[in-house]
């Protein structure tokens, strides 16, 4: 079994990079290191560290307009508040 060290992972900059398609389109890619390790008892064969990471990735794309649509079921109407309870001390 090869044991590692829990390492913390902080993004230098930012961590979006924005991209621009030729028809308009933005596409904004989100990578977050979900987790990073160094092991303790293993070395690459150069004698380096040995690292393991898992990322994830997350990818939004907006179109050139800029506009979406979602059904009338999915849209809830707000309800008016209730008016404020007024009592006459007597």
């Amino acid at each position: 079994m090869i044991e590692f060290k829990w390492l913390d992972a902080k993004p230098v900059g930012g961590d979006v990079v924005v991209f621009r398609l030729e028809d308009g389109a933005t596409v904004k890619a989100r990578v977050s290191v979900d987790r990073a390790g160094v092991a303790l008892n293993f070395k690459n064969p150069d004698g380096a560290n040995h690292y393991t990471i898992n990322a994830s990735l997350a990818i939004t794309i907006v179109p050139p307009e800029r506009k979406f649509t979602i059904p009338r079921s999915q849209v809830q109407a707000p309800t008016p508040p209730k008016p404020p309870d007024i009592r006459h001390v007597t």
